[in-house]
């Protein structure tokens, strides 16, 4: 019986924590806190330094979690990243800072932790690697509650970047901890042949995994409410797959939800949605995970060295990097200087740091607390500035306006379109002789209650809802005729 009770607490324990990261968005929303940091002190407070006083140090459940997690996450970020358009534009920008920029920041972190923790290069560049990808979740909260709307290219270089550095930290994360784990040698032909290795399974699995999941998605007649949960099940699937067979799992899930994304699938529109909500799960689980497993008293032996090198990394290291990437691309220097800036340390980086401590290597716990610490200094000095940062540096104006609510209708029997519909709102394009493109044909209006064809029901009005046939690709593209200009 008491193990019952245990297990009721737990879930009790565990739904209140959920619970309070959901009604904390609010506040973070209204102070301009991000997100990660509430969860992250949600969990700092219920563990054992805390008034909770849970005391949690169960490294391998943390990276059961983060890789579960990681795995949803990712591939949402390439489910929602489409080649045709914003890879086109700043591909080969952003690939590069989503790989070499962070190789570079990995470089300069590692030389300076050598020198301030007293450690090896080898043990330096592994701290680098854990905090050398970006988080653009909170980036991108930030600068929506910021009512901020940045310059295009600028917006989606940091967009690809982020959604695509993640794999290139893990993987320098891996490789370094197993350097260490053989030995100085480690570093020759045995260390490049995994990286390589690694690389081109993860490639090869994830396009492979994205066409079949596609493929069965379209193929298979499934109840429509289980489309969403066979991707997300199909997505782990992936990751684990491809993990057991040494490749990156991580680069493998993002690849295949690029795959998905920019294939014709059924039942898109509810795709997209679950993922919205299990990413947002997924990221709050993870932090408050990560919250629990810091202890705040064994940060004080590394504050000041760990505040050294996540100064050393936002005003050396990152720029560094950012500048080297982009100079080839004619980026001004006020817009390299915001994507310098706009270079956030998130989850990503304290899950990282618990590999080192799971492979049992040495100093494995400076690299968790000076991992933490620098991710806490920059979400909230980064954080905190992104809105004068945009200003200061003329990369973003002020929108007065929230985007629409589109909602979105699968078709079953075809892939070809879907059914988009929206609120016809005062002082929007469409009211003001914007003309839809050829692409969008309208079907339905609701006017009055009343539902007319949209042959009969003539121009659109303020207060209507129209409906529209569109391709599911470029659905999003919509958007821009039904904000409201009125204000501006």
């Amino acid at each position: 019986m008491e193990s019952i009770e245990f297990i009721h607490l737990f879930l009790l324990f565990g739904a209140l924590l959920v619970l309070m990261g959901i009604l904390s968005s609010l506040v973070a929303t209204r102070f301009g806190i991000p997100l990660l940091v509430v969860f992250l002190v949600i969990g700092m407070l219920a563990g054992e330094d805390g008034p909770g006083g849970i005391q949690f140090e169960n490294y391998e459940l943390t990276y059961l979690i983060g890789s579960l997690a990681l795995a949803v996450i990712l591939f949402d970020g390439g489910l929602r990243t489409r080649v045709s358009e914003d890879l086109h534009r700043r591909r080969i920008a952003a690939g590069l800072l989503a790989t070499v920029g962070v190789m570079v920041t990995a470089v300069i972190v590692g030389a300076a932790a050598s020198f301030a923790l007293d450690l090896s290069r080898l043990e330096g560049f592994l701290l680098g690697a854990v905090v050398g990808s970006t988080d653009a979740a909170a980036v991108f909260f930030l600068l929506r509650t910021g009512g901020l709307k940045l310059r295009p290219h600028v917006a989606s270089t940091l967009e690809i970047e982020s959604a695509t550095n993640d794999p290139a930290a893990v993987l320098m994360t891996l490789i370094a901890t197993n350097a260490l784990l053989v030995g100085a040698d480690g570093l020759g032909w045995g260390v490049s042949l995994l990286l390589f290795w690694q690389i081109g399974v993860g490639i090869a699995f994830g396009v492979a995994g994205g066409y079949a999941i596609s493929w069965a998605i379209n193929r298979l007649p499934l109840p429509p409410g289980l489309h969403p949960l066979m991707v997300v099940a199909s997505a782990v699937l992936l990751f684990a797959l491809t993990a057991v067979c040494g490749g990156s799992g991580f680069l493998a899930v993002f690849l295949g939800g690029l795959v998905v994304g920019n294939r014709p699938t059924r039942a898109f529109a509810n795709i997209t949605s679950f993922h919205d909500a299990a990413t947002w799960l997924c990221q709050m689980i993870m932090f408050i995970v990560l919250g629990l497993l810091v202890t705040p008293s064994e940060l004080i032996e590394y504050l000041v060295p760990a505040l050294a090198i996540g100064f050393f990394l936002m005003v050396v290291a990152r720029p560094v990097a950012v500048w080297l990437c982009l100079l080839p691309f004619r980026y001004s220097p006020r817009e390299t200087a915001f994507v310098s800036w706009v270079g956030l340390r998130g989850a990503v980086s304290i899950f990282l740091a618990a590999i080192p401590t799971l492979a049992q290597i040495e100093h494995a716990d400076i690299y968790f607390n000076v991992a933490f610490v620098v991710v806490l200094l920059s979400l909230i000095v980064q954080g905190s500035t992104i809105r004068f940062a945009a200003f200061w540096l003329g990369q973003a104006s002020p929108s007065k306006t929230q985007p629409p609510q589109r909602i979105e209708l699968d078709l079953p029997g075809q892939l070809a379109l879907e059914m988009v519909g929206y609120h016809i709102v005062e002082g929007c394009s469409i009211l003001r002789g914007a003309e839809l493109p050829q692409w969008a044909r309208p079907v339905l209006i609701v006017r009055d209650r009343e539902v007319l064809e949209a042959g009969r029901a003539g121009q659109l009005q303020a207060e209507d809802y129209g409906y529209f046939l569109v391709p599911p690709q470029k659905a999003h593209h919509l958007d821009a005729f039904f904000v409201s200009h009125e204000d501006r």
